[in-house]
């Protein structure tokens, strides 16, 4: 894997295929690994399922001092339907633009987050240090991130945390929660031409649809934040247009803000669709926050500021990160979202990411070092 320049690691990144499902990522995480203990850093891996692996490395280390995380994915999200003009897996480049699938979301942030901690591995050694973790399966519910936490000891310590996650290297104090579920209808099979000998799964889905269509949180919009929402994303059910279907499932997607309860919010949506309903919750991140008026994020944004040519005001972003996850572990520690990724362009086809936003990124990342290292 070619680590002279940002641009050539990140192209070598876009050509290994991490498409999730199914992931594939342990031949990704094992050469980042090695790139990592070429440059000092203690390396180790977490494998939740075959394939599905994740890379943590370590330098530095102060007991006075817990280190700086930066994280990231290196899975992404598949194709699509429509075609695509660029190959996806060979980082074509355009003016600006570096093609490919992942390029934003998010490839180009891993490059970054690595170069950065190549630039300053010999600083690091006797500082509070950093600790890399580029996870597997966050796309589709943060998967990989969701099995390390359960894992005593795993992930040590963090005193604060930058997601590279694309926000076009503007930082973000934060983003939504997600908690996501299936609800499932069972009824009773026939044969479609005696649909009154049986009971249809797909109408009691379709109805409990309408119901969570209209369902209001009653919750007051957060002032950088916004609202909470709820989207039924699936609807899965019958086997054969000529039988009556004897289960249907809905997949449905609450975003959630700053300060609710999931347990009141899922109460009372078990409330509405009633007994025919069984939930089963398969992601629960809470939002992630961090005051803007807080120390470090001042000074973040004072970093940020260099590269932005003005102060940055408090955003959140609209999508979901690891960071809900590993705040779990590393209670209170302030979160920056902040990567050379264009938000819209993850997930579409054509993605692409601006060679100018990965060098300075790397700038940025490697300030944000300096800054909590002292180096």
């Amino acid at each position: 894997m070619n680590a002279n320049d940002e641009i050539s690691l990140t192209r070598d990144l876009l050509q290994l295929d991490t498409i999730n499902p199914p992931g594939n990522e342990r031949d990704c995480a094992h050469r980042i690994g090695r790139l990592l203990e070429d440059w000092g850093y203690a390396v180790s891996y977490y494998e939740y399922a075959d394939q599905r692996t994740s890379v943590i490395a370590r330098l530095g280390g102060s007991d006075a001092r817990a280190p700086l995380c930066l994280t990231g994915h290196i899975d992404t999200v598949p194709l699509g339907a429509a075609k695509w003009s660029r190959d996806p897996f060979s980082g074509e480049t355009d003016g600006d633009k570096l093609y490919g699938r992942g390029s934003s979301d998010m490839k180009a942030g891993v490059a970054g987050i690595l170069l950065a901690a190549k630039n300053l591995a010999r600083h690091l050694r006797p500082t509070a240090g950093v600790v890399i973790v580029l996870t597997a399966a966050e796309e589709g519910g943060c998967i990989g991130s969701k099995h390390m936490i359960q894992v005593e000891g795993l992930l040590g310590r963090a005193g604060a945390m930058v997601v590279g996650e694309p926000t076009s290297n503007y930082p973000a104090v934060g983003h939504k929660g997600s908690m996501k579920f299936w609800a499932k209808f069972r009824g009773v099979t026939a044969h479609g031409s005696m649909p009154h000998l049986g009971v249809n799964a797909i109408y009691k889905a379709a109805h409990a649809a309408a119901k969570l269509e209209k369902f209001e949180f009653h919750d007051h919009p957060h002032p950088v934040m916004g609202g909470p929402s709820l989207n039924v994303g699936t609807f899965h059910a019958g086997q054969t247009i000529n039988s009556v279907p004897d289960e249907a499932v809905l997949g449905v997607d609450v975003r959630s803000i700053v300060g609710m309860d999931h347990a009141a919010v899922l109460k009372r949506l078990r409330d509405m669709l009633g007994d025919e309903a069984e939930l089963d919750v398969f992601q629960d991140m809470p939002a992630v926050w961090t005051e803007p008026e807080h120390a470090w994020m001042q000074r973040v944004f004072e970093i940020c500021a260099k590269t932005l040519g003005e102060k940055p005001e408090p955003r959140t972003v609209s999508y979901n990160s690891d960071a809900g996850n590993f705040l779990k572990a590393w209670r209170g520690a302030p979160t920056v979202i902040l990567g050379p990724g264009e938000p819209a362009m993850a997930h579409q086809t054509d993605e692409y990411c601006r060679m100018s936003r990965i060098r300075e990124s790397v700038a940025i990342y490697e300030e944000i070092i300096r800054d909590w290292c002292a180096v």
